[in-house]
């Protein structure tokens, strides 16, 4: 018989493994010594070993599922039990359960970080949803689609929660992506044809432009080029493929008719400066009559002067004022001495003015007169009043001397 401390052969070549439960038989060994026998089974239990110890490092190293590791484990467990190898098949055992508490902890691991990546996933997409339904409100058309574009490559990249969840959370999630492209969609449709109306309108105004553009009736063609312009900032623009031409078209019609009326203005600016210069000349050819002393060469004189001021054309506008001011002092002038020669030769006139002067004469001398008598009666409130009415009769006389003495009386 043979025997080590885990196992023995009997005489008949029965083996033995020793168990805390006591001895169990391994097998028979009919084909050579009992050490050999020994020898074989005991390999079969270092076989056990290396494979326990291969099943605990894939455990410990890779993300083996704890369904393969069970299996595994029961499988190993099984030849164990079944004792077909001699060595401490207790300690194997022991190394089995320590095992199945590693693989149930990794799993109440895993399970525990999956419920935690779900809750993740749920508040990850939780906040696209509320974010796409505060997207689906915008009106920053490119920028929100981009963005809502965004989040569902992001909501691709999340895991899946459970179908209830996840197809309520999506449906909120599509509801608002589908929102935003209906109102998108009728901001573009209506953006579409309000350009259209403006292309009509603009259509309108550039035909009216061009046929502007040949008028010579500056001032009021000016005038509707400034109303045109200001229709068309109001139109709106139309679609970019006509808004340029449209625009060129336009601004083109008006260079023309401008072009042509600086060409006129400028040419009128040229001969008004000319025609500034001879009236200046003439001016100062009619201040040379004053002062008036001929009153009937000065009066021949200035209607020549003013037959050749007549016969000139336009000034500019900013000089007019003072050359015509000029010419209007020296005519003003010449029109005084008028007057004061036809006051002075009027006959009526002077008979007029020298029985004015006579009334007003008699009437102070009378109130004289009646002012001694008051002050002589001792009546000075009378005297008094009598004096205040002789001051205005005086001022009257003093004024009608004045004009008396122009007809040289």
């Amino acid at each position: 018989m043979s025997s080590d401390p885990w196992g023995r052969v009997d005489e008949t070549g029965t083996v033995y493994v020793r168990t805390a439960d006591g001895e169990k038989v391994v097998g028979s060994w009919q084909a050579g010594t009992p050490e050999e026998a020994l020898a074989y089974f005991e390999r079969k239990y270092e076989g056990l070993v290396v494979e326990i110890g291969l099943l605990e490092k894939r455990v410990k190293t890779t993300d083996l599922s704890a369904k393969d590791a069970t299996a595994a484990i029961d499988h190993i467990r099984h030849q164990v039990d079944e004792h077909h190898a001699v060595g401490d098949l207790d300690a194997l055992r022991k190394r089995l359960d320590k095992l199945v508490e590693t693989v149930e902890a990794r799993r109440e691991e895993r399970k525990a970080q999956k419920a935690k990546q779900t809750d993740e996933a749920r508040h990850a997409k939780e906040a696209l949803v509320a974010e796409a339904e505060e997207l689906a409100q915008s009106e920053q058309w490119r920028a929100a689609g981009e963005r809502l574009r965004a989040l569902v490559d992001t909501w691709k990249g999340l895991p899946r929660l459970d179908r209830k969840s996840d197809d309520e959370l999506w449906h909120r999630f599509s509801h608002a992506r589908s929102a935003f492209s209906k109102r998108r969609k009728a901001h573009f449709a209506s953006l579409d044809a309000q350009r259209e109306e403006a292309r009509k309108v603009k259509e309108r105004l550039v035909a009216e432009a061009e046929a502007l553009s040949g008028s010579t009736d500056w001032g009021v063609t000016a005038a509707r080029y400034r109303e045109l312009m200001a229709e068309w900032k109001a139109a709106g623009r139309a679609q970019r493929e006509h808004e340029d031409d449209l625009w060129n078209r336009f601004r083109g019609a008006q260079d023309v008719f401008f072009a042509a009326r600086s060409e006129v203005f400028a040419e009128r600016d040229a001969e008004q400066a000319e025609n500034l210069k001879l009236k200046e000349e003439l001016a100062g050819e009619a201040e040379k009559l004053l002062p008036v002393t001929d009153l009937k060469a000065a009066r021949a004189a200035f209607r020549s002067i003013n037959e050749r001021w007549e016969a000139i054309g336009h000034v500019p506008r900013d000089a007019r004022p003072k050359v015509e001011g000029r010419m209007h002092t020296v005519e003003r002038a010449i029109q005084e001495a008028e007057e004061a020669e036809w006051r002075r030769t009027n006959p009526e006139a002077r008979a007029r003015a020298a029985g004015l002067t006579g009334q007003l004469q008699d009437a102070v001398d009378k109130l004289q007169k009646q002012i001694d008598a008051a002050r002589a009666a001792g009546n000075d409130a009378k005297a008094d009043k009598l004096a205040r009415e002789l001051e205005g009769r005086q001022a009257l006389l003093d004024q009608a001397l004045k004009g008396l003495q122009e007809f040289g009386g």
